[in-house]
Parts: structure tokens; sequence; C-alpha cells
């Protein structure tokens, strides 16, 4: 017979084995947890690789095996979400930005100016996606997914963008400098 105690303790050491935080069930992380830590993971992943688990406001930077770097991030709005394996096939510094076409009809009193035309916001501090960007690609077509900084810091730690990952700038700017373009990219 299963004790609650069998059933917690078996349970806890499924979750070691994994490595990876199963979802949180929070609204937002708590800010320490959240900021840039080193971290076992499991060695399914390989040195130079890139995981996200959006349920739990993670990416992890696979450094050596069973090692990452962990950061917190704010994921997509439910029922924006992206899931499967990518690859980083543009890096741009204060990169540009356009919303895309959903957004634009979704919020057309914030957006409505760029109904149209080819209008993009220029790069810098007020852009919403922040000090660096590296863009998603699959099979050679863009996935207009995006792991970029951000001008809303608050949003770490919550289910808040249109489908990209937003990190702080600060933490952005560190992974940005530490992946190669052809980094492979798993969201889970």
């Amino acid at each position: 017979m299963t004790t609650r105690r069998t059933f917690l303790t078996q349970a806890a050491a499924g979750t070691a084995a994994l490595a990876l935080p199963l979802p949180a069930f929070a609204q937002q992380a708590a800010p320490s947890v959240l900021a840039k830590q080193e971290v076992n993971v499991t060695s399914r992943y390989q040195p130079g690789e890139i995981v996200i688990v959006p349920g739990a406001y993670f990416l992890y930077y696979v450094t050596a095996p069973g090692r990452a770097l962990r950061y917190g991030i704010a994921v997509a709005k439910p029922g924006w979400g992206w899931k499967g394996t990518a690859t980083i096939r543009r890096k741009v510094e204060w990169p540009t930005w356009r919303p895309t076409d959903e957004m634009i009809d979704g919020n057309p009193s914030t957006y409505g100016k760029y109904k149209g035309n080819d209008e993009r916001m220029p790069g810098g501090p007020g852009n919403p996606l922040g000090a660096r960007a590296m863009y998603l690609y699959q099979g050679g077509n863009d996935t207009y997914i995006r792991i970029h900084g951000t001008t809303e810091p608050r949003s770490i730690g919550r289910a808040a963008s249109s489908g990209c990952f937003r990190m702080l700038n600060e933490n952005v700017i560190d992974l940005y400098n530490q992946v190669p373009i052809g980094t492979k990219v798993t969201v889970l």
C-alpha cells in the first residue's frame, strides 16, 4: 500500500532526477529565484544548448555536462506560447522592432500606426526588445519568436509577452555574449 509519505518521497526523487523544474503554478515566481544562478541539470542536454521551461519561467544555458546557467524569464500570455526546437540564426544588439499583425489587430489603439506599412521602432533603451535579441529559426524559417531583453523588468516571472521570451537586459547581454549563431534552443 502506498502511503502519503511513500508517494511524496517517490515524487521528490523523480523531480530530483529530472533536474529541470516542473511547471510553476504561481502567478509570479519570487524575484530571488529568478536571479541568474548556476544549477545542476540533466545530462540529456549538451553544453552549448539552451533549454526553456516556460511553465517555470526559466531559461537554461548548458555550460558543462550536468551544469547550466539559469535565468528568470517572462513567457507568452496564455494562447500565445510556442514549443519546439529551433536554432539561433540571427543576433542583434539594440534591435529594431515591429509588432506582429496579430498584435496590431488585437490592440489597434497601441499599435495602429503600424497597420498597412513597414515602419519599425528604432533600437534603443525604449524599444520593447531591449538591449539584445536572438532570433529563433526552425528549418530555415523565422519562427518570429525571440529571446530578448525588456523595458518591463517587472514582467520577468510572468506570462506577459506576445510569444517571445523576455530577460532582464543585463541577463540577455550576458547570454548574448556567450551563445554563437547556430545554438540549439529547446522550448519544453
